[in-house]
């Protein structure tokens, strides 16, 4: 009897584990995650003996939770000996350990500790020991779980992570066993954040064929149905009728959309996406509703259909919209997912004018844009292109400077020595804007026909698209797209495995896409160059900084021609020729090939010197009173800041933001964060919704990195940065997705609502579509919209050895500095690498120096110091005082490159550049003599307006740059090897 008594105790016992529901809690940061894990159970044993047993129904989200060590502490937060385990798996575990006394013990059941970088770690967590329970300490269920904590309520799975158990998801496969799928609506406030399990909480609500939410007049209201696929889905489909009240009142269907099958694109295309879900997945499925201001309060009801595998379910939405109306349409509780509209924003894609570019003029087959010029021939392809840039970059000219020798063409060669003959084009201008120009012409050969289409936008961006068709079968032996340029505008070249300098007197490069981010090149003068890429239809962005192998370039089917394509530039008669190739290929009748390509005529713009001069940036997030009192201008705010805590999402302490920048702004300071899309926290509300969107937003990886991704993503994810002072953990994106539409808006937000006066980028995952979008949200209403661009030197394996310069021109036209950058070399690169790859100049912009602070000297002749803020020992106050002092503003800039420097020296590596005011000048040199040397000033005083028989040549007294000294005829003037002089001539 006492044996029956015995077992029923145990059944009963065990009932009533199985039963509980767990209590979730937020742990308060009561222990060190970074030893213990983000995770406890809290166990109260008030048995007899030393043995606890618990059972802990945890039902974990991670896979083969057997293989993961865990560790056991007394209240004390002493180590307590675990003895055994038993039926360890995902749903629950039967734990035996030692306790010496009745009370509380904690099982953290996934400790790790972090390896690798730190701010790219790697969560290793602990090993199971695969403990055996003993007989003699197998005891019954003798002790409870109080509770699961989680270290914050940041960590925490519950509700939408604690997962069904096998028997109930089972059970629920059982009673719809006939259908294809099941729905589980599901509100807002509970992301669905699992693809792999049902959360319990859908087997406790149980599936639903209506929905009822509550929505305000003018919100954003977002829903969500977890389609639970019980056989393999191809090909779901989502409609919905309007929304219609009692009255007949209604929200029409056009305010309604399926973010994860319809869309716009980022650059304003339609968008519809295939959703297919294997047998056993959730997918979900985000819904927006526009709710008009103009809508009556009531009862919305409508049906929405999802449809897949010739099934389909109806799902009744009931929405109840109160009285209150929402100016802001919700976004300012993005908790609550009123963004996610922003995805499919078209805000700034009408290509209108930005300052300071003027708006298109066409005469006839000649376009006239800001300092330049650009005629077509017949066939479509560009016959002359000029700039009326002057030498100093700092005026215009009337004599142009041409930067063809001839106009661009094809050659298709049959043989070496035969081609096609093409008729002449029928060249048509089919569109005039402000800011675009489109074009089209035809030509024909015996056995092609070649559609040319062309674009040219305000900032001297031409975009052709070529498309050739084989009217007949065809064998080539080569096909050559050359650019014959003028040879006196080829004094530079960048791109194409060569770092920025002098042109070589040959290049010869071949496609490398496995290893190499190579698709451009830039040829030309400071004044007057020509960028060009070769893409073809299926141009994908590749990704970049630190992980371009992941995701490199696509091989253009055309220019490639599987890796038989390349380019050789060299000088050809009177021309310096750049002949792109494809090798021998053959087509089919019918046949299409795409050898499309883009261009960009530099400079974009004069020099703004005195945006230089006026503008001090200072990098680091403080005291705003201590900041002004540098002298600096502009703050730079960080991620990982109080007020900008996490990495491109500036949506979380915006109010504590407002609150400096308002107070910076009544100092007369301004201010610019840190906002890119390149990675994104995970701290972002939208999180879930974008990982519904498959591999849209986030890039497929390997998973991995720090804990919590580990734990909430699974994995399909790639690990980016990592600030562990707030654990703030990024995944990289994808590249261009609807998320830049996002950003997009949330800049719009950010001038509106906190005030921010610009943007600092940190390298750039977007294409100039979004650049130019976010230029004119930032610049809007007179905002200053000040952006500025720093980049890593990406000439490295893991960047594909590119250019920065070449990498990010396409934005040179919008950007107002450059902070070029780590891992750039001042000390051991010659004058024309700083020119070409560093200062920004021949496009028009101008820079600063960061790796080891720069190097002055030579910073001063490009106009460039170090950046304040950004290190203790980066400090330009002295020479900031230094163009105070002499009154830089205003002045005019004639750089060492231009013919009309009025100052040279008698040593080629000691240059001069000019700072000429009226009544004085400053003269900056620059030393790259392998020794301490002694040089003299060759002066035109004419040019200076300055007497020379009167004038003075003084150096001042600089605080770690120079020492005072007087030189007033010019000779025999010291420079220390590596450095230089600032020199005042008055």
């Amino acid at each position: 009897m006492k044996f029956k008594l015995f077992l029923i105790c145990i059944v009963f016992s065990a009932l009533y584990v199985n039963a509980q529901t767990l209590k979730y809690t937020n742990g308060n940061n009561a222990w060190n995650a970074d030893s213990l894990g983000n995770q406890r159970v809290v166990v109260q044993y008030s048995g007899s003996g030393n043995v606890a047993h618990v059972k802990v129904n945890w039902r974990r989200r991670d896979d083969h939770p057997e293989l993961k060590g865990f560790i056991i502490h007394d209240a004390n937060r002493k180590n307590v000996t675990v003895l055994g385990t038993e039926n360890f798996n995902r749903e629950s575990a039967d734990i035996y350990f030692k306790a010496n006394t009745k009370g509380k013990y904690f099982i953290y059941y996934l400790p790790y500790k972090n390896e690798g970088r730190s701010n790219y770690p790697k969560g290793v967590y602990l090993n199971a020991e695969q403990l055996k329970i003993s007989k003699s300490d197998q005891v019954p269920v003798n002790a409870s779980v109080l509770e699961i904590q989680s270290v914050d309520a940041f960590n925490s799975f519950y509700p939408m992570e604690v997962i069904a158990t096998a028997k109930e998801a089972s059970q629920l496969k059982t009673k719809y066993a006939s259908e294809a799928f099941v729905i589980f609506p599901e509100d807002r406030m509970f992301p669905i954040k699992m693809q792999h399990d049902l959360p319990y909480r859908w087997i406790k609500k149980g599936a639903a064929n209506s929905f009822t939410g509550n929505a305000k007049r003018g919100e954003n209201y977002a829903f969500q149905f977890g389609v639970y696929a019980l056989k393999s889905l191809s090909d779901v489909k989502v409609s919905f009728e309007d929304l219609k009240s009692a009255t007949n009142k209604s929200i029409p269907a056009r305010y309604i959309n399926c973010l994860n099958i319809n869309g716009t694109s980022y650059d304003g295309k339609p968008l519809i996406k295939n959703v297919s879900v294997s047998a056993g997945n959730v997918q979900t499925l985000w819904f927006t509703i526009d709710v008009p201001k103009t809508t009556s309060a009531s009862l919305y009801t409508g049906k929405f259909i999802v449809k897949a595998n010739g099934k389909s379910k109806v799902i009744v939405v009931k929405l109840l919209v109160s009285n209150e109306v929402l100016a802001d349409a919700g976004v300012g509780e993005p908790i609550k997912q009123t963004r996610l509209t922003w995805l499919n924003s078209r805000m700034a894609q009408a290509n209108t004018v930005v300052a300071p570019y003027t708006p298109l003029k066409v005469d006839g087959n000649i376009i006239s844009l800001l300092g330049r010029k650009f005629e077509i021939n017949n066939d479509g392809f560009p016959k002359q292109i000029q700039t009326f840039f002057n030498a100093d970059m700092t005026g215009y000219t009337e004599k142009p400077n041409n930067i063809l020798y001839e106009p661009l063409h094809f050659h298709f060669y049959n043989t070496p020595k035969i081609q096609e003959k093409f008729s002449t084009g029928n060249l048509q201008i089919t569109s005039k804007e402000s800011g675009t120009v489109k074009w089209s012409s035809t030509s024909s050969s015996e056995n092609l026909k070649m559609d040319v289409e062309g674009t040219l936008e305000f900032d001297g961006y031409v975009h052709y698209v070529v498309k050739v068709t084989a009217i007949n079968e065809v064998a080539f032996s080569n096909i050559n797209f050359h650019i014959p340029f003028e040879k006196g505008s080829t004094k530079y070249l960048m791109g194409l495995g060569e770092k920025g300098g002098v042109r070589p007197d040959t290049v010869k490069w071949k496609w490398d896409v496995a290893h190499k981010n190579q698709d451009a090149v830039w040829i030309g003068n400071v004044n007057a160059g020509l960028y060009y890429n070769l893409r073809d239809e299926n141009y994908v962005r590749p990704l970049n900084t630190n992980f371009y192998l992941q995701k490199p370039l696509v091989l253009p089917k055309s220019w490639g021609n599987d890796d038989k394509g390349g380019i050789q530039i060299n000088v050809k008669g009177s021309s310096m020729l750049a002949d792109n190739f494809t090798g021998s290929r053959t087509m089919k009748k019918g046949d299409i090939l795409y050898y499309n390509f883009n261009l960009l005529i530099t400079p974009f713009h004069l020099l703004n010197t005195d945006f230089q001069w006026d503008n001090r940036f200072y990098h680091k997030y403080g005291n705003l009173d201590s900041i002004k009192s540098t002298g600096a201008t502009v703050v730079n705010i960080h991620h990982a800041t109080p007020i900008n805590p996490w990495i491109n999402y500036p949506f979380i302490e915006w109010k504590k933001m407002k609150g400096y920048i308002d107070e910076a702004h009544s100092k007369g300071l301004k201010v610019k964060i840190y906002n890119t899309v390149r990675e994104l926290s995970n701290h972002a509300y939208e999180l879930p919704a974008l990982r519904s969107l498959d591999t849209e937003v986030y890039s497929p990886g390997k998973g991995g990195g720090f804990s919590w991704l580990q734990e909430h993503l699974d994995s399909n994810y790639i690990a980016a940065w990592f600030v562990p002072e707030i654990k703030d953990a990024a995944i990289i994106n994808s590249g261009m997705n609807r998320w830049h539409n996002y950003y997009v808006e949330g800049m719009n937000w950010l001038v509106n609502n906190v005030g921010i006066d610009g943007v600092y980028l940190d390298d750039v995952a977007f294409d100039r579509i979004t650049m130019k979008r976010i230029k004119r949200v930032l610049t809007q209403d007179n905002h200053p919209g000040i952006i500025d661009l720093h980049s890593a030197n990406q000439y490295n394996k893991n960047d594909g050895f590119n250019n920065s310069a070449i990498l990010y021109m396409e934005h040179f036209p919008y950007l107002n500095r450059l902070w070029f950058g780590e891992y750039f070399d001042y000390e051991k690169n010659n004058p024309d690498f700083f020119l070409t790859e560093v200062s920004g100049i021949p496009f028009g912009l101008m820079g600063e120096m960061l790796q080891n602070d720069g190097n002055p000297w030579r910073g001063m002749i490009y106009g460039m110091t170090s950046r304040l803020g950004w290190s203790d020992k980066s400090n330009p106050k002295p020479l900031w005082k230094v163009w105070d002092d002499f009154g830089l503003k205003g002045s005019e800039m004639i750089g060492y490159w231009s013919e009309n420097c009025p100052v040279k020296t008698d040593n080629n590596k000691v240059l001069a550049t000019v700072y000429k005011q009226k009544g004085k000048t400053m003269i900056a040199l620059a030393s790259w003599d392998d020794s301490n040397t002694t040089i003299n000033l060759s002066i035109d005083w004419n040019k200076l307006g300055l007497d020379a028989s009167k004038a003075k040549i003084t150096a001042a007294e600089i605080d770690k740059f120079q020492k005072a000294g007087s030189y007033n005829d010019g000779k025999s003037i010291p420079v220390e090897k590596g450095k230089g002089l600032i020199l005042i001539v008055e």
